[in-house]
């Protein structure tokens, strides 16, 4: 198939294929409702901030606590759409950061096994982040969703906003918005300040 085009997958292609098929042959993709969805490169700043923030959760994860893991765009499935076409199902995200436990990894039920879940906005996701992740996310159940915002000139973080799940609706709740600084009580203790997360 032509890298131009917008193909659909089916849950069994994805799942046959190699692990390294469609980022060779589409780039870096995410699959929505079966559709193969193009993500534009990221810019230097966006790619400091998850590769330092992915850090600071490492390294504030609980020696004597549950074992968590933290990983960075690795593929993670959502719940099928209900549409009756097997083409038009699939939903397959590439989450910025994530915290799980540790379990072994399966794409097809790691979302269970998330206790948080970062996505770095930019200007070709925004509306996916604080739109469609944020619902999947919810429905998935994963406790808490962190949304990192940038300032007008992409280049500095102006805010974190930290979003809780309702587990009675499966919905985020505000819980905090973190200014200069984010400071996480689940799931590790981790206080850093957005000048540590963003500096040359």
């Amino acid at each position: 198939m032509h890298p131009d085009e917008h193909p659909r997958l089916t849950v069994e292609e994805f799942l046959t294929a190699e692990p390294d098929m469609f980022s060779t042959t589409f780039g870096d993709v995410e699959i929505v409702d079966g559709l193969v969805v193009r993500l534009l490169a990221q810019t230097e700043a966006h790619s400091r901030v998850v590769r330092r923030l992915a850090a600071a959760l490492d390294d504030a994860r609980d020696p004597a606590g549950p074992c968590l893991r933290v990983s960075s765009d690795v593929a993670v499935r959502f719940a099928d759409s209900e549409d009756r076409r097997v083409d038009h199902r699939l939903n397959i995200r590439y989450p910025d950061i994530f915290v799980r436990d540790c379990e072994p990894y399966d794409v097809n039920t790691v979302r269970d096994h998330i206790a948080l879940v970062v996505e770095v906005v930019s200007k070709s996701t925004v509306d996916a982040d604080t739109t469609e992740k944020y619902k999947a996310y919810a429905r998935a159940g994963i406790p808490v969703y962190l949304i990192v915002h940038f300032d007008k000139s992409w280049e500095a973080i102006d805010r974190i906003e930290e979003y809780r799940l309702d587990w009675s609706g499966l919905r985020y709740m505000p819980h905090k918005v973190h200014r200069t600084a984010l400071v996480l009580d689940t799931p590790v203790t981790l206080a850093i300040t957005f000048d540590a997360l963003h500096r040359p």
